[in-house]
Parts: structure tokens; C-alpha cells; sequence
């Protein structure tokens, strides 16, 4: 019978994810030789070749890439047992550990947490600000719990190593400034705006959901200028300079210290939207921490939604 172990298993995936020995190696805190020796067993282990040279480096084999096919369902179910085993201690406790993008923070995070506090107070809930891309390295590599992305930059939903939870349509709004002629017009729609100098980031997420809002109403925005934080361009277009999108939940945060130069007008049909998403690993859907944070996510979702 094959030995399979699921130490080298796993050294195997991060390999896989992370595409170099050396980077194997820092993200499991092992030495190259150690990661080099492990995959060496494995391969011995199972009979099969499991790495081969491409240039100065290495890539899995056709075999390595079976053979992970296959683990897949193991992790998986070692979560689902994990996830039983928990659901036999009775009053939980211990430590969650969150990983959300920047605007997601305020707005879905804390309320969670606050609630979480009063309700599960032997939960102890760690929050990691972090884009996608780091967001779900932590969740892969067990440094993470749970993540919170845009559903644009999640697993998809037949991802072997993740399941997703839609959680929130996050409406964009428009920033004008105040005083420009269509601050107070009626029926605003995307497609008026097609003339305006717009402000959005050079590249990355937001310049994306910019750019394919604006394409979906008929036009091309012309960027006039570049910046990735809110509170640069909120300050721009109360300055005059130009008009942005902004997400609802960022710009709740900010309409206090948003000032009297800037109007945020709700769009009229063609109300764009960018969608959030919980992630975990596959299987620990069931673990009873998990599903205690995901309730807390979706009633702070919830709860914003009822109020716009």
C-alpha cells in the first residue's frame, strides 16, 4: 500500500503555490535543504517522480499534479474533521483570525467583532488588514481563518481549496463637487458623467471596478487624475478636480469628515455594484467559530444594507 504523509503533502502544495524552493521554504519556516529533502521522501515514498529541472529551477511533474488532485479531498476532509472535533467543546474558545481588505475593516470587521465580544467572549478575534492577493496566502497557509475580498478577486466557487460566502452588494456612488451642475439633477445616471475628468487609481482593483462601471454605461472614462486612497480623492473632488466613484461602504465612513465641498449622489438605473465575499478553507465551513463570525458578518452586512 502507497505510505502518504500529509506533512510532505502539504510542502508539496505550498511548492506548487508558491512556485520556488526558497519561497517554500520562508512560508513554511523550513531551510531549502529541508523542503529539497521532504519532496525527496515523498517522491521515494510514493514511487513516482514528483519534481523535474526547467532551467535553473524546478516544476512539479505531471504525477505531483495527480497526486495533489487527489490530496485536495484529503485536506478538505481533515478540515471537515477538525470542524467536528470543535463542535464537540462545548463553550468556545480560542483565537479567529481575520484577514480583510481596507475598506471592509470598518465597515463589516468591527461591528462583527463588537457583537462577537458581547455574545462570544472566549472568542478571541484577531483582524489582518490585507488586499486579496495576501489575504488568502494567510488563508492558505493557516495564518488566517478567514478572508474578506471583492468576489472579483476571490477562488472561484470550484476552487479544491477554498469555499466562498457571498455576503454584501456594496453600491457605488458618485462624488461630485459641490456646486457642480449636476450635483442636484435629478435621475442620475453613470452615462452623464461620461464628459468629466474622473479620478481613480493608476492600476490595481479600483481602477478596474472604475473602468468596467463606466464601459458597462457606454463610455470610456478619461482619467484626469491618479490616487488610491479615499481621503486623496474626496480632497480632489472637493477641490474641483474631478469626479470619482466611491463604494458605499467607504464612503459611509467618511461623509463626517467628508466636508461640505463634496455631494455623494446615489446613481439612478444604472446603479453599479462591486460584491464582497468571505473565503475559507474548504471543509471548515462547519467548525463553529466559523460559522459564529460568518453570523456576525452577514447581520453587519445586513444591517448596512437596511440603512441604504
Amino acid at each position: 500500500m502507497t505510505e502518504w504523509d500529509i506533512k510532505k503533502l502539504r510542502i508539496l502544495r505550498t511548492l506548487r503555490d508558491r512556485g520556488t524552493v526558497t519561497a517554500t521554504a520562508e512560508a513554511l519556516r523550513m531551510t531549502p535543504s529541508a523542503v529539497s529533502q521532504q519532496l525527496t521522501n515523498l517522491a521515494r515514498q510514493l514511487g513516482v517522480p514528483l519534481l523535474e529541472a526547467h532551467g535553473r529551477r524546478v516544476r512539479l511533474t505531471d504525477a505531483a499534479h495527480l497526486v495533489l488532485r487527489h490530496a485536495e479531498a484529503v485536506f478538505a476532509q481533515l478540515e471537515r474533521a477538525g470542524a467536528e472535533l470543535d463542535a464537540h467543546v462545548r463553550g468556545e474558545a480560542g483565537r479567529f483570525r481575520i484577514a480583510a481588505f481596507s475598506t471592509a475593516v470598518p465597515a463589516l470587521v468591527v461591528p462583527a467583532v463588537q457583537s462577537l465580544r458581547a455574545d462570544h467572549p472566549g472568542l478571541d478575534v484577531r483582524v489582518h488588514e490585507a488586499e486579496a492577493a495576501e489575504a488568502y496566502e494567510l488563508l492558505a497557509g493557516g495564518e488566517a481563518d478567514l478572508a474578506l475580498s471583492l468576489a472579483a478577486h476571490a477562488p472561484t466557487a470550484r476552487d479544491p481549496q477554498f469555499g466562498r460566502i457571498p455576503l454584501l452588494a456594496d453600491p457605488l456612488d458618485v462624488a461630485l463637487p459641490a456646486g457642480h451642475p449636476l450635483a442636484e439633477a435629478p435621475g442620475l445616471r453613470l452615462a452623464d458623467l461620461s464628459g468629466e475628468p474622473w479620478i481613480f487609481g493608476g492600476s490595481g482593483p479600483w481602477s478596474e471596478i472604475t473602468t468596467a462601471a463606466c464601459e458597462a454605461a457606454g463610455f470610456v472614462p478619461e482619467q484626469a487624475h491618479s490616487a488610491a486612497g479615499w481621503t486623496a480623492i474626496l480632497a480632489m473632488v472637493e477641490a474641483g478636480m474631478g469626479v470619482a466613484l466611491v463604494p458605499r461602504m467607504a464612503s459611509a465612513e467618511r461623509r463626517g469628515g467628508t466636508g461640505s465641498g463634496v455631494v455623494m449622489r446615489v446613481l439612478a438605473a444604472d446603479q453599479p455594484r462591486r460584491h464582497v465575499v468571505a473565503a475559507v478553507r474548504r471543509g471548515a465551513e462547519e467548525g463553529p467559530a466559523v460559522a459564529r463570525v460568518l453570523r456576525a458578518l452577514r447581520l453587519a452586512a445586513g444591517r448596512r444594507e437596511t440603512a441604504h
